[in-house]
């Protein structure tokens, strides 16, 4: 027999993480409710798992929101400051401290970070736009190289390319010049 503070809990962890909802629910609902975790990280770590979110740079002095990040998740990952246009404005001019500002905080307060995203065809920079063929190949493969270079050792895992698959039910390659580089 479950409790109403139980059942509320329960409640909020179901709005709160939609589509993992049913693997947390399990994992809630197969352990006591006196052995349950007091956080998400903790009932995710209970099972092996960890539970993140997505941190933007400018919120860390935002003590109410930096408090509920670290209390409550143990994978970081940044909103936009590892995405291309943020860590490459210029064409082999490279910018790291919003993403350095993230990986600094996380690994301060013990959580593992996730890179997001080595390529994408949405944020793009400008000089890039419109590349296409050899150039824009090389041109990524020096992003890749140097980003990921830049955070060796830092990163726990990469999402390396975001959104590869075109929206809607085809199930085929989005239509990008990056795509375009060749598979």
């Amino acid at each position: 027999m479950t409790t109403p503070r139980l059942r509320h809990r329960r409640g909020r962890l179901v709005a709160a993480v939609g589509g993992l909802a049913v693997t947390a629910l399990t994992v809630a609902l197969a352990v006591p409710a006196a052995a349950a975790g007091s956080t998400l990280q903790a009932a995710a770590a209970e099972s092996g798992r960890y539970f993140g979110t997505a941190i933007a740079a400018n919120r860390l002095s935002d003590s109410t929101y930096s408090t509920i990040a670290n209390r409550e998740f143990n994978m970081i990952t940044a909103e936009n400051e590892m995405k291309m246009d943020a860590t490459e404005p210029n064409q082999n001019q490279f910018s790291y401290g919003n993403g350095d500002r993230i990986v600094s905080w996380a690994r301060s307060n013990g959580k593992q970070v996730r890179g997001h995203a080595l390529a994408w065809h949405s944020q793009q920079p400008g000089w890039m736009q419109n590349m296409s063929g050899t150039a824009l190949r090389n041109a990524m493969l020096n992003h890749v190289t140097q980003v990921a270079t830049h955070y060796r050792g830092q990163i726990h895992s990469w999402d390396v390319v975001n959104e590869a698959f075109a929206d809607g039910s085809s199930g085929g390659r989005r239509d990008s010049n990056l795509q375009r580089t060749g598979n």
